[in-house]
Formats: structure tokens, sequence, C-alpha cells
């Protein structure tokens, strides 16, 4: 077995959050009418599965997000649009290892705070959203059915990517402030300079006018950095067992 205590892989990461995923990432529910069908077990294509590590497996007790297995590496594969799925490499299996990883481990704080688990409507929203990300309906069908991933387990991933999604909202989202001053800052060394750069002629939008975009830009590279931050620390106290490489 071998121990890794600190899995870096912020890109992967990023398509998560906010994936958003928000990441997001990110990223619903059977009582809502449905862009596709559930996937027959029957039809489905099989998949040998294995153990292939553990999250802090050793510090929780009944732990219903420690354990990762193979299918969940091809499955997260499976809901990334362009990811080959027929013999993936062994680079987009530890892709997506460490980016499961790092679901797990945001998921195991996020279950202590039971008033922020997912909607109904948050749910149905977030299929919605992850089929539009596909080309059409049937091709998001066919790569489900493709890698045995039933409509029931797909609303367990959902309801883990949102309830991810809202935790970070909560513990990130609510206390970020940008100031007067950095807007300024920004708008001054940046925005002006940039615009000018990709546009020239143009006329620059005052600072007032443009004070809505700017805050918005400064306040997500906020909590980007206050994610990062967390999961450094996260992964720094984690237990994480690989049991079969993959």
């Amino acid at each position: 077995m071998e121990v890794m205590r600190s899995m870096k892989n912020g890109s992967a990461k990023r398509g998560l959050l906010l994936s958003r995923v928000f990441l997001f990432l990110t990223l619903v529910l059977p009582l809502s009418p449905l862009p596709f069908s559930p996937v027959p077990i029957s039809s489905a294509q099989e998949v040998v599965d294995k153990m292939v590590a553990t999250v802090n497996a050793s510090a929780l007790t009944d732990c219903k997000t420690c354990l990762i297995t193979y299918s969940d590496l091809v499955w997260q594969l499976a809901l990334q649009p362009d990811t080959q799925l027929d013999n993936p490499s062994s680079a987009d299996l530890n892709k997506a290892l460490h980016l499961i990883t790092d679901q797990r481990l945001i998921l195991q704080e996020a279950e202590k705070l039971p008033s922020i688990a997912p909607t109904a409507d948050e749910l149905s929203r977030a299929r919605l959203d992850l089929s539009r990300a596909f080309p059409s309906a049937s091709e998001f069908q066919l790569r489900l059915q493709r890698v045995g991933l039933t409509a029931e387990k797909l609303d367990e991933i959902l309801e883990q990517r949102v309830r991810i999604e809202k935790y970070l909202d909560f513990r990130f989202r609510n206390f970020v402030v940008v100031t007067d001053k950095e807007i300024a800052d920004y708008y001054k060394d940046v925005y002006v300079p940039r615009l000018r750069a990709r546009s020239p002629g143009q006329i620059v939008p005052r600072l007032d006018e443009a004070r809505g975009q700017i805050e918005k830009t400064l306040t997500e590279a906020k909590i980007e950095s206050d994610i990062d931050a967390f999961l450094d620390n996260a992964r720094e106290r984690a237990e994480v067992v690989i049991l079969n490489p993959v």
C-alpha cells in the first residue's frame, strides 16, 4: 500500500468546482422529466470493479465516502465530454482519482452540515446542466450505458456534487469581501490595459460601468484562492491509501 498525503491536481479540481464544481463541476432527479431514460443494467457495458483507494478510512466510522473504486474512476471519465472511454490511459485514470479524492475530502466536511442537503429543484437543474454539456441527450445516454452508470447511481453522484458546491458557497462565497480600492486598482492596472491591448480604438467603459464585472472577477478569484488553500490543508491532514495503482 502507498499512503499519499499530498495529491495536487489544480486543473482537475477546477473542472469539478465549478464544473462548477462548483464547480461544479460540478458536476438529476427521478421525479423530474428526464432528457433520457434510465439505463437498464442488463444493457450496460460490464466493468470489472476493484478497490483503488481509501480516503480517511481509519479516521471515520460508517463512512460511505471513504472508498474509491475503479468504477468511480470510469464513471467520472464518462461524465467528462470528449474523454476517451475505451481502454482509458493511466494518466486519465489518475486524473480522475485525484479529482475524486478532492471531492471526497470536501464531501466529508460538507456532510457535517445537514442543512445544505440538495433540494429536488437543485438536483433537477444539475442533471439538466450536465446533459447539456454533451452534443445530445442520446450521446450522454450512450456514455452512461457504456460504463454501466445507472440513473440511480448518477443521481447519487450529482447529489454529492451539488452538496459540495453548496458547502463551498456556504464556507467561502458568503464571506468574500471586495473593497473599492481593489476594484479601482484592478480597473487601472488590469482591466483598462487588457481592453486596450485586445481592442485598440475601442471606447473604454468608465469605472462605474465596469464595476460589476470587475467585482465578480475579483470575487471568483478570491473564492478560488480560498478553496485552493482549503484543499491544500485537507490533503496535508488526509490519509489517502492506494490499494491498487491505476
